[in-house]
């Protein structure tokens, strides 16, 4: 069904439509139809080298040549115009041009009592089944071409033996039958095929809108200015074409306190989009309505507003987070996510901190889980934050990018202006994968020196 569809285009027809979907099928179908037309009609010609006498070669040539000549202009006019409703009408040219030539070769070989009409019954069922259209036009096709053995033939006037003749038309009958019933199954399947094929494409507009709207809504909650006092911040996220339910923010609140969060989402589309929209309301109304709050704090906060809601949306959604929140000369970390890496400039090397706590959504009380871990941070140091879409990106070789290729990147490219720093890795995470499956997300913050502080 989906080569079907593949060799026609796109799938844009809508349910009333189904008139116009046969029509185009049954002109790509004429096509073909027409090809094995001036392929086999020329080369039957060795059958008639072997079977007919000698005499009457020159005349069954000349049938030929006259006969394919029409097929291929056929196919040419054909291939140079759309689909109608009146494509179907080439099926019966196609018909009348080779079952007539057959007819007329049947005149010859000795009319009725001639076995070269077993022919007629390769032009009834190739035509009935080389094109989807209707039984009726089938049956009608087949009483043309059995007129046609019966006009010519009872025209000549030859002798010929009644049992004979009643042989040949039980055979043509019969298969003319047997194509009728062909296309009546076939006629039925396309049918089928047809309204199967609306109610798919209504789900895939309905999940591509869905799609588009997450993107939306995970595109609009990025932060606007990527900008701390006391640091340089560099940040990029690059989408998947299913939106994979990454989330960062950076946040100064009136007060002075910093703040970097960064998250994944379960699952993919709207319940994903909407879960990150709940996660960061709730995230700004805490950091700035409660000055000196903990990380902890925080996200215990936002893991009651996502435990209710994500109830109330009936899905199984969870989110890994971590909130962190800087100082002049330190850090306070909570929450389950990816590692924190961190460049120390002064050692020229990174220091890896992993995150403890437990995912957000999965349970109501999760304080009992979650600690805030204090780092100190020097003027140079630089944290990287990261979601599972770099780690995991993975090659043709089933290998994934890893968390030690991420740190010798770092290392190598340290000394870079951050936000190069990101394009660096970013493009090495590209060129390592053979395919994006996830978003991958990157937040780099770099301590300044108290000279550039002061700048700034």
């Amino acid at each position: 069904m989906s080569k079907i569809n593949k060799n026609r285009g796109p799938f844009n027809f809508d349910a009333d439509e189904f008139e116009k979907y046969l029509s185009s099928i049954i002109h790509e179908w004429l096509k073909t139809l027409a090809i094995l037309g001036f392929i086999l009609v020329p080369t039957f010609f060795i059958l008639d080298y072997f079977i007919m006498p000698r005499e009457l070669l020159q005349r069954s040539g000349a049938y030929r040549f006259v006969s394919t000549l029409i097929v291929i202009i056929q196919y040419v006019i054909i291939r140079q115009t759309k689909a109608s409703k009146l494509s179907y009408i080439h099926g019966y040219i196609l018909s009348l041009n080779i079952g007539g030539m057959i007819a007329l070769m049947t005149v010859d070989l000795g009319g009725f009592d001639s076995s070269y009409y077993a022919g007629l019954n390769l032009v009834i069922i190739g035509v009935s089944l080389g094109i989807a259209w209707k039984a009726l036009h089938s049956a009608f096709n087949s009483i043309i071409i059995i007129s046609m053995y019966i006009f010519f033939n009872l025209i000549a006037g030859q002798d010929y033996s009644h049992p004979i003749l009643i042989n040949n038309l039980f055979f043509l009958f019969s298969t003319a039958i047997i194509a009728v019933s062909i296309n009546h199954v076939k006629h039925k399947l396309i049918k089928q095929e047809f309204f199967l094929l609306v109610e798919l494409r209504k789900a895939r507009d309905a999940l591509w809108s869905e799609m588009e709207l997450a993107k939306r809504i995970q595109t609009a909650l990025l932060p606007d200015r990527e900008k701390m006092e006391g640091f340089e911040i560099a940040a990029t996220m690059v989408p998947a074409k299913e939106v994979g339910g990454d989330y960062y923010d950076i946040i100064e609140t009136p007060t002075g306190d910093k703040w970097v969060t960064i998250g994944d989402v379960s699952g993919h589309g709207v319940d994903s989009g909407l879960i990150m929209m709940m996660a960061q309301t709730s995230i700004l109304s805490m950091v700035n309505n409660s000055s000196d709050c903990k990380p902890s704090a925080v996200l215990q906060s936002v893991n009651s507003v996502i435990r209710e809601n994500i109830s109330r949306l009936g899905s199984e959604h969870y989110m890994t987070m971590m909130a962190i929140r800087f100082d002049d000369s330190q850090m306070t970390i909570a929450g389950k996510h990816q590692d924190v890496i961190i460049y120390r400039s002064a050692l020229n090397k990174t220091e890896i901190i992993p995150t403890k706590g437990t995912w957000l959504g999965i349970d109501d009380n999760i304080g009992k889980y979650l600690d805030d871990v204090l780092v100190s941070i020097e003027d140079g140091d630089l944290v990287l934050l990261f979601t599972d879409g770099i780690t995991e990106a993975i090659d043709k070789n089933g290998e994934m990018y890893g968390q030690e290729r991420l740190e010798q990147s770092l290392n190598q490219y340290a000394d870079l202006p951050i936000g190069k720093l990101l394009d660096r890795i970013i493009k090495e995470v590209k060129v390592f994968q053979e395919e994006q499956l996830d978003d991958m997300t990157l937040v780099a913050i770099k301590k300044c020196h108290s000279t550039e502080s002061k700048r700034s």
